[in-house]
């Protein structure tokens, strides 16, 4: 028995192999744009390297040996090939250390800590949000949508050295910093502190959406009908609010392997985050190069799982 794709089968399969060949389009423009500015970019990671009291001709030297007195595609060229067979070269700073080694444990730490704060702002954002929603212009709404509004307004770098003070210094009950897994007590804060956003943002959307949803004909039918309070908002307004709810968890999921920058400084955590901050101000260019294009790779295919989602989501749409 063979099996035929539907006429929209067949559309949405030549939309996901028109968006893989546009992948390596995508990944060429920025290594190159990214391998350039660091190659012409300020400062130089060689005399970074030896400090202030450095050797000219030891300079020279390296140079050599790492191949930057090579002209500039040259470099790219062997740089790329090198990248597609997974190896990103050597980090500058920790001498010795392949940038793939470095990046493959900062990286689970980083995704670790994001799917933890994304599921967590899920479970917290999405109730409140309905529950704004179905108490609009109320107090309960008014203080649920004011306290959402703080959560997200404050940033980081002035909410965790709040939480530090409380739980750590004065109560002295987790941790200050550092990283013993997941589930340890010292993933508690930096997982707390990054929960804010998400709880803020699936909140704040979650309330405009199923408020929309609740005005909608179709609610008010179903309410016509003699449908239980529960049916309706659950069968019918709850799943189309929570369509437009699917790109923000796409591009979230985008987003677990970038890091999170100030949190896992703050903290002491040797994640992806704090990996690019240290590479950034040691001129670790390989290391920077390496980050900037997984960070490319992870939201270009994000984009692509929301596109083949949707009409999951929502049958009303189709590819062309």
């Amino acid at each position: 028995m063979t099996s035929r794709l539907t006429p929209q089968g067949i559309a949405m399969t030549k939309y996901i192999v028109r968006r893989l060949l546009w992948l390596p389009v995508v990944l060429v423009v920025v290594s190159l744009l990214t391998f350039t500015l660091g190659l012409y970019g300020p400062g130089d990671p060689v005399q970074m390297w030896f400090g202030q009291r450095n050797n000219p001709e030891a300079v020279a030297r390296i140079r050599h040996e790492h191949g930057f007195d090579r002209p500039l595609l040259v470099q790219y060229s062997d740089y790329a090939w090198k990248v597609l067979h997974g190896d990103f070269g050597e980090s500058l700073k920790y001498r010795g250390q392949p940038v793939a080694e470095l990046i493959r444990r900062g990286l689970w730490i980083s995704v670790q800590i994001n799917v933890a704060s994304m599921l967590l702002g899920m479970l917290v954002g999405i109730p409140l949000g309905v529950i704004a929603a179905l108490r609009r212009n109320t107090l309960l709404d008014y203080l649920t949508m004011s306290g959402v509004v703080l959560g997200i307004s404050l940033p980081v770098f002035f909410v965790a050295p709040i939480l530090l003070a409380i739980f750590a210094w004065w109560l002295r009950i987790l941790p200050p910093g550092g990283w013993n897994g997941l589930f340890s007590r010292s993933a508690a804060l930096p997982v707390l502190v990054l929960t804010f956003g998400p709880i803020a943002v699936f909140a704040r959307q979650t309330r405009a959406n199923l408020g929309e949803v609740l005005d909608e004909d179709y609610v008010r039918t179903a309410r016509a009908k003699g449908l239980p309070e529960s049916v309706v908002i659950g069968r019918h307004a709850l799943r189309n609010a929570f369509i437009p709810l699917f790109t923000i968890v796409g591009l979230m999921m985008g987003g677990l392997v970038e890091g999170a920058f100030i949190t896992e400084t703050v903290f002491g955590i040797p994640g992806f985050g704090r990996l690019t901050v240290d590479a950034l101000f040691a001129r670790d260019y390989p290391v920077i190069m390496a980050n900037i294009l997984i960070v490319a790779v992870a939201y270009t295919l994000a984009n692509l799982v929301i596109d083949i989602g949707y009409p999951l989501v929502d049958p009303r749409i189709r590819y062309r």
